[in-house]
């Protein structure tokens, strides 16, 4: 006779639900809110009728489809906006205030970056709205799935010819497609690979070389292939260690050539970039040299960086909160936007040079200064000011380094 346990079978109901409930809540804020959490309600207006809804969009060359360009003048064989004119729109182009514009405007801004001649591209934004990102219940991995799920659909734009969405290795591969239900080939032209793939043959679940191959940092050992007909590889969800990998990948593709001449692009999709760039000189991890080396040839064609700080004052209400992001849209330059709790942020600064992040606090700090938020240098004094920022207000990697390129701030 089957036994029955009340208690077991509660707890289990109530997981399910919790998770169902986690489940609708990220769709819900996905599909249908306004991603509020790091851009306000943007003025750009997206006009659509009935067909339009119904028929997905494909990209072929964005600075010749005006629908792509968002709000940005669309150059012409027969003349129209002149690339000074294209870069003074993306200059003050606002930030997305939703995903489906988040979505088109990083693929005209990549477009346009490959079009200029650039190959190594990073797209960085938060994957999920910011209420959603503090729910108790998303965790890394639903980060990792909604960065796997927006990856695929701004590789659909570049289906044409051959886009491969790679994660690192062939266990987050196989773990990803069976939680997604997806195959090799999810859309037309797209597939989802990884960086290291076992030889033909090798059916071993667990292969120990790969492990201490990473830890060594000295290269997959030979497992880094390129795919076939592909001439767009967007990596996600890779830590700095595996890092080197895509820097073998980029040195097995970068002579090659498609019919018109160009090179394959690997895109670096929602990495955090900023953030493996502090892991590098650490043990088990690349050497400062791979920032001199590689990743600071990365361009940045479409850039959304929030940040927020607290600051002291002497008069009530003794804590000002505040914050504000960085954003860049290529060819315009980085902006330092503050939030000015209304649902909106206010331009502070503009600069074709990527401030550092002590510089951006700073920024933003002044403009508070400007409204009389809180008090100004002069009153607050100029040891108080230097006891708040340091000696030192960058980090390594923002530094002038001699053999670094400088892509990855312009």
């Amino acid at each position: 006779m089957a036994t029955s346990y009340p208690a077991a079978n509660s707890r289990t109901q109530t997981n399910n639900r919790r998770s169902i409930t986690a489940t609708a809540m990220l769709s819900i804020a996905l599909s249908a809110t306004s991603i509020h959490g790091f851009a306000p309600p943007s003025t750009t207006t997206i006009s659509a009728n009935p067909s339009q809804l119904t028929t997905p969009a494909t990209l072929t060359s964005p600075r010749h489809h005006t629908p792509l360009c968002m709000n940005i003048p669309t150059p012409t064989i027969d003349g129209g906006a002149t690339p000074e004119e294209v870069k003074s729109a993306a200059d003050a182009a606002p930030p997305p205030s939703s995903f489906f514009e988040l979505q088109r405007a990083s693929v005209s801004a990549a477009q346009m970056a490959i079009d200029d001649g650039f190959t190594l591209l990073e797209v960085e934004f938060p994957p999920l709205p910011a209420n959603v990102l503090e729910m108790d219940d998303v965790s890394a991995y639903d980060v990792a799935k909604a960065n796997v799920n927006l990856a695929l659909d701004f590789a659909k734009s570049f289906s044409e010819k051959g886009v491969a969405v790679m994660l690192p290795d062939e266990s987050e591969l196989n773990i990803m497609k069976e939680d997604l239900e997806m195959e090799e080939n999810p859309y037309p032209g797209v597939q989802i690979t990884s960086l290291r793939r076992a030889e033909e043959g090798d059916d071993r679940i667990f292969k120990p070389e790969n492990v201490l191959i990473g830890l060594l940092g000295r290269g997959s050992g030979g497992t880094v292939k390129p795919s076939e007909n592909t001439n767009m590889y967007i990596i996600v969800v890779a830590s700095a260690q595996e890092l080197p990998d895509v820097e073998e990948l980029y040195e097995q593709i970068k002579d090659q050539k498609d019919e018109d001449g160009k090179s394959p692009v690997i895109v670096f999709y929602n990495l955090k970039l900023d953030i493996l760039r502090g892991d590098l000189g650490a043990p088990a991890f690349p050497g400062k040299d791979f920032q001199d080396r590689f990743l600071s040839r990365v361009k940045p064609v479409y850039y959304l960086r929030t940040r927020q700080y607290s600051r002291s004052v002497s008069q009530p209400p003794f804590i000002v909160n505040f914050q504000g992001c960085i954003f860049r849209s290529y060819p315009g330059h980085y902006q330092t936007l503050l939030d000015t709790g209304t649902g909106r942020y206010r331009k502070v600064v503009g600069s074709d040079v990527r401030p550092a992040l002590g510089e951006f606090k700073e920024q933003l700090t002044d403009a508070l200064r400007e409204e009389g938020a809180i008090a100004k240098k002069e009153d607050e004094g100029a040891l108080f000011g230097f006891l708040r920022t340091g000696y030192k207000t960058t980090t390594w990697w923002e530094d002038e380094r001699e053999d670094a390129s400088n892509d990855w701030r312009t």
